[in-house]
């Protein structure tokens, strides 16, 4: 049903709209099962989850409001206008993520004309946030974690690696595969000492 809904959406709005519908029972490496369009964010069937998807999978238990007209930004510098609507079970859990991305970027040169088009009704973003495939996202992660500590790594103690460990855990970077290798390579640290990071945090939360 979602992929003949995904189908009628772009069709309607043209190939500037990409629409991707996610399947959260496959891991996250793979977990586009439908998508058109897909020249839009460089895409396809198979593909891997967006941040957002990972953020779902992680708290599979939480129940997520629709995220509707938003801004983001594709690595080629194209900026969409975009929406995640989640899809439950007859169980209410989140079982599939439909997400329509369309791109407005010649639009935004004449935006004046055509305001209430592009408009996302929220306060303007200052940085759109990006769509990335999977290998790009764990990268991004990785940055991310090392700006929030605030050094470069070869500067950072056992607990500036926790922390940026633990921002890596809460966000989901630990979905993708073989990410582990990935970020203890780039911290200098064996995957032991990474999962004695990570299982310290979880045995933490079980004692708060």
């Amino acid at each position: 049903m979602l992929k003949q809904v995904a189908k009628g959406i772009a069709r309607q709005f043209g190939s500037n709209c990409e629409v991707v519908v996610h399947d959260l029972s496959r891991h996250p490496d793979h977990s586009i099962v439908a998508i058109e369009n897909g020249h839009v964010t460089g895409r396809e069937v198979g593909g891997g989850a967006s941040h957002v998807v990972l953020e779902q999978m992680k708290e599979a238990d939480a129940q997520p409001e629709d995220h509707l007209c938003y801004l983001t930004r594709t690595p080629d510098g194209k900026i969409l206008k975009s929406s995640t609507v989640y899809i439950r079970n007859n169980r209410g859990r989140v079982s599939a993520i439909l997400s329509i991305n369309y791109d407005i970027s010649a639009l935004s040169m004449v935006e004046q004309a055509v305001h209430d088009l592009v408009s996302t009704g929220e306060p303007e973003q200052a940085e759109p946030e990006k769509i990335v495939n999977v290998n790009e996202l764990l990268d991004d992660l990785i940055a991310q974690s090392v700006a929030l500590v605030g050094k470069p790594v070869a500067l950072m103690n056992k607990d500036d690696k926790v922390r940026a460990i633990r921002f890596l855990s809460d966000s989901g970077a630990f979905l993708v595969t073989k990410s582990g290798d990935k970020v203890a390579k780039y911290f200098g640290i064996s995957k032991y000492t990474l999962y004695s990071y990570i299982d310290s945090k979880q045995e933490g939360k079980r004692h708060d």
